[in-house]
């Protein structure tokens, strides 16, 4: 999804945006560019009604263009920022439209029947190569599915029914298998629905910080409108008079114009930025929260872990060969179709150093499946007249077993079961005829990289709780390997959304990751709720943010573009009203300097004319939104520090920045406005 913002095609959009964003209806979105919208009429019409006059017009129609291009400058920012998100938004439009289904009716035949008119609860039969055309949950069979639509990874997934692998999402495609899906969505509602809604920047609400940062820029808009008409008033009094299209230039300098044409686009940004991480934000609000998050709650299984246990080790008994174990366990796991028994095989072919295609069972052999009365699968295998009954299974059930026999639990196997769970591992003991031969270790595998990420995210000063379903000491083992803060054993669904109210009652900003239907309450509860793509319909539904990659990690780079948004917005604001101050020292002299001579000491940059000086500091209200365009749509860099030294750093950039920065831009201005005569 990363892609330049800055090519020609997005050039000439935003370009082409920038004059329909004129429209009264669209501008009054934005306070302080439509004030501004008004104020480039008003002295377009006395232009206009001075050259019907035959009146001098040349200083108040450049006025007149640079407030234009003030107006237009903003509008460009925004629109440039939408750009890229519209083009998204059409390419997935298109590929929506020409998809479509084969609905299975009440008497068992197939209907084909555009995606768009799927309705929920229908079921569709999608197989190979086909679109899955809605988003849904599979309710039989299971199939290699292409996501790289929607989360630009080419490796393709499995996906099947039951489980938290059940979700599949409108858009993707069946690579192979046969699948049964029952739409889980309206026309309209659809994941891509939602993400076509977010990736379109028009459609964005704005954020609570946005909304007060705007009441404020309104505030300021209204106070410098009262100074500017009472101003004209004062200058009449004391015999100056004042043309209209220079009080209109002096409110548009000192309004906030800088941060009011580029806070739209900052926001936009931001979305944008989400988007090429992968991640769709399902509310503006989220991404805002995500900046101040202080604590995390990841759920283990599918989160910090793979999701299945995985076989890492066979620990034999005294006097069995490992290669023996080895090998009967192979034998017992070659019809256990779990992840955990072909993880058994691809262990076992390790140690004995064998490949696929020469592992068979052997002839005649009885295949015993797992129950939940046995606790045990295995083989049934005759050799020579000699039969090998091999079983695995359950501690408990493999101790009768041996016990049924006439033998012993060895004390060794014992310790090693102990150890095993101890550590926070699976124990399964194998058997064979009766003899306990050893133990397989299954474990939780951990998610490459959560274990780094979590240690970035303890730098931010965030804590990361895990929350897990398995007992104290198997959750203590796994939180100690990666490294969580703290970890929550044998929880429920409602003991996950007790937790976070007790976070949220203690003044916390609160976010969670997870990917199952247990997950979905306590994700609606989270202030950022982050759902893995890969997880139910439910967890999805519930969350306010998709992670499209379904990596945990990733939460890490949502928390950083969150604060980068928020210190983007408050250095622009910054700079915003710093650099008004030199737009007083360019203007107010102008206005009164022919009545009172005294005030050229204010003249402290030398400009050359009051129409130069007003001139120049119209220019430069003007360019400095086109300037400033790069960084916002980009960010202010974003550093794992302390809050109070990074605040020091951004007011000492963008506060005195701004403040020095337009004394020397305006006086360079003035020059070139000389030079070029553009003051007579």
């Amino acid at each position: 999804m990363k892609s330049s913002i800055f090519k020609a095609e997005f050039l000439i959009e935003a370009i082409t945006g920038s004059f329909l964003k004129l429209n009264p209806v669209d501008m009054v979105r934005n306070p302080v560019m439509f004030v501004v919208e008004i104020g480039s009429a008003v002295t377009t019409a006395i232009t206009i009604y001075n050259i019907i006059k035959g009146q001098p017009f040349s200083f108040d129609l450049q006025i007149s263009l640079w407030l234009w291009f003030t107006v237009l400058f903003a509008n460009f920012a925004e629109a440039l920022a939408e750009g890229k998100g519209k083009a998204q938004a059409e390419a997935m439009k298109k590929s929506r439209s020409e998809t479509f289904a084969n609905v299975i009716q009440g008497n068992g035949e197939l209907k084909t029947m555009p995606a768009l008119s799927l309705q929920k609860g229908d079921i569709v039969l999608v197989k190979d190569n086909e679109d899955i055309p809605c988003d849904g949950e599979i309710v039989d069979g299971v199939a290699l599915v292409d996501e790289s639509a929607i989360t630009g990874e080419s490796a393709p997934v499995v996906r099947e029914s039951g489980g938290d692998r059940s979700a599949v999402t409108g858009g993707t495609k069946v690579l192979s298998g046969s699948i049964k899906v029952r739409i889980t969505a309206n026309p309209g509602e659809t994941f891509l629905d939602r993400m076509i809604k977010m990736v379109e920047g028009a459609k964005r609400q704005k954020t609570p910080n946005e909304k007060a940062l705007e009441i404020l820029l309104i505030g300021l808009t209204v106070l410098f409108l009262v100074v500017v008409i009472t101003l004209k008033f004062f200058a009449g009094y004391m015999g100056v008079n004042v043309a209209i299209p220079i009080l209109i230039a002096l409110l548009v300098c000192l309004m906030p114009t800088t941060i009011g044409g580029l806070l739209p686009a900052i926001g936009i940004a931001g979305m944008d930025r989400l988007l090429t991480h992968n991640v769709i934000a399902l509310s503006g609000r989220a991404v805002e929260a995500s900046g101040d998050v202080n604590i995390v709650l990841l759920d283990k299984t599918g989160t910090i872990t793979l999701g299945n246990r995985l076989a890492t080790e066979f620990i034999p008994a005294n006097g069995v060969d490992e290669k023996d174990l080895a090998h009967a366990a192979m034998l017992s796991s070659l019809a256990d179709d779990t992840p955990e028994g072909r993880s058994v095989v691809v262990l076992a072919k390790e140690k004995l150093h064998v490949r696929g295609r020469d592992i068979k069972a052997p002839h005649g052999a009885k295949f015993i499946e797992f129950s939940a009365e046995t606790r045990m699968s295995g083989i049934d295998v005759e050799d020579n007249l000699t039969k090998r009954e091999i079983r695995k299974g359950a501690v408990d059930a493999i101790s009768n077993l041996a016990k049924s026999h006439g033998l012993e639990f060895p004390a060794e196997v014992l310790s090693a079961v102990e150890l095993v769970a101890g550590q926070g591992g699976t124990p399964l003991v194998v058997a064979e005829n009766g003899k306990v031969l050893g133990v397989i270790r299954l474990k939780d595998v951990l998610k490459q990289g959560i274990k780094e990420r979590l240690h970035q995210l303890h730098l931010m000063g965030i804590k990361s709780v895990m929350i897990t379903g398995d007992n104290q000491m198997t959750a203590a083992a796994i939180a100690a390997e990666a490294g969580v803060s703290d970890f929550v054993a044998e929880a429920k669904p409602e003991t996950k959304l007790g937790k976070i109210r007790d976070y949220q009652n203690g003044g916390y900003m609160v976010a969670m990751i997870g990917d199952g239907t247990n997950d979905a309450p306590a994700l609606a509860q989270a202030d950022v709720a982050v759902a893995m793509n890969a997880g139910t319909q439910a967890a999805r539904e519930a969350s306010n943010m998709i992670d499209l990659d379904s990596s945990p990690t990733k939460l890490l780079d949502i928390v950083e573009i969150g604060k980068q948004i928020l210190i983007t917005r408050g250095a622009l604001t910054t700079f915003s009203v710093a650099n008004d101050v030199s737009k007083y020292f360019a203007i107010i002299p102008a206005l009164f300097v022919a009545q009172f001579p005294a005030l050229k000491i204010l003249n402290i940059m030398q400009l050359a004319s009051p129409q130069s000086a007003i001139l120049s500091a119209v220019i430069f209200n003007a360019i400095v939104i086109p300037c400033l365009i790069p960084l916002s749509l980009r960010g202010v860099k974003y550093k794992q520090t302390d809050v109070e030294t990074m605040l020091k750093k951004n007011i000492f950039i963008y506060g005195f920045g701004g403040l020095l920065l337009p004394f020397v831009a305006i006086k360079l201005i003035d020059i070139l406005v000389v030079l070029l005569r553009l003051n007579g």
